[in-house]
């Protein structure tokens, strides 16, 4: 017992040691300002170092959630990673598993104290000509009836505002899946087999069409019997083609994504809707990318 306090005692003693002092972060903060371009996001490791967060430029996104080692961070042609590997439990072997395949180290390493910050090129970088979330002001929202009836939502500059109850909206929000945030569009059923429906005109041709979304927080882990399953997809407003489609039982968690290569040709307009029968706790927040050709690299991580 005496050598296990001993041992706590040391550890408690050495552990403010392996801490960054505010001059490390500082240091790091003036080097991201410096040398940091536009579309570049920092990811921290460990996850759970969020201090960095407050010293960070704000225009740099920062990654650093469970499960963020194996994001692909697609939306960014290089990534910065502010790392703290002498902290207890910071599993440097897991991260490089997880973090390095398709990405290609730019130089070395640099130190700021307890700091290390490495630049990366990032191989799995996907650039996206069409965002949903970003075009939805010029969304038409409507909820749309099998047979095909609408009933129109109205846009107040912010959020389009759907007839029936207050959630009943689509509008850019953060949210939570699990674990991950996401900015994305907010897009609750309405109940029933009418759909809550987003149209979208614009999507590019000879692009990868992917959905991505879920239900946020802790509502996708509860799986009573009266839940229903949550469908939400894509499709194509002209010829009603489904393009994309998404089924989501009570109880299945995580960010649940489908893709397809959309043939070379004009711009579409699509059709981005949701659906449960039941709409309780079926809380969904989803995106749509069109994204082009991913990068090529030369060689893995090293």
């Amino acid at each position: 017992m005496l050598l296990v306090a001993l041992a706590c005692l040391v550890f408690q003693l050495r552990l403010p040691g392996r801490f960054p002092s505010e001059a490390d972060y500082r240091e790091v903060a003036g080097l991201l300002r410096a040398e940091a371009r536009p579309g570049d996001a920092v990811l921290l490791f460990p996850w759970w170092t969020e201090k960095a967060r407050l010293y960070l430029p704000p225009e740099l996104p920062v990654y650093g959630y469970l499960g963020s080692d194996r994001d692909d961070l697609s939306a960014h042609p290089r990534v910065w990673v502010l790392g703290q590997p002498e902290l207890p439990r910071a599993d440097e072997s897991g991260f490089r598993a997880a973090f390095l395949p398709q990405r290609t180290a730019v130089g070395a390493p640099r130190r700021a104290g307890n700091l290390e910050l490495t630049l990366y090129e990032n191989g799995r970088h996907r650039p996206r000509h069409f965002v949903a979330s970003e075009a939805y002001a010029k969304a038409r929202v409507y909820l749309e009836s099998p047979e095909g009836t609408r009933r129109d939502c109205t846009f107040d500059g912010r959020v389009h505002r759907c007839p029936g109850p207050p959630h009943l909206y689509v509008a850019p929000e953060w949210h939570e899946i699990l674990y991950q945030p996401r900015h994305c569009l907010w897009m609750h059923p309405p109940g029933g087999k009418e759909r809550l429906v987003a149209e979208f005109d614009g999507v590019p041709g000879g692009t990868e069409l992917r959905l991505e979304g879920g239900i946020i927080f802790e509502y996708a882990f509860r799986h009573e019997p009266h839940l229903s399953t949550t469908h939400y997809g894509v499709e194509d407003a002209a010829t009603r083609e489904s393009l994309l489609h998404v089924s989501q039982p009570a109880g299945l968690e995580g960010v649940q994504k489908a893709s397809r290569a959309l043939p070379a040709g004009g711009p579409r307009t699509v059709k981005v809707w949701v659906q449960a029968d039941n709409p309780d706790s079926r809380q969904v927040c989803l995106d749509v990318f069109a994204l082009g050709a991913g990068a090529v690299v030369s060689r893995e991580g090293t």
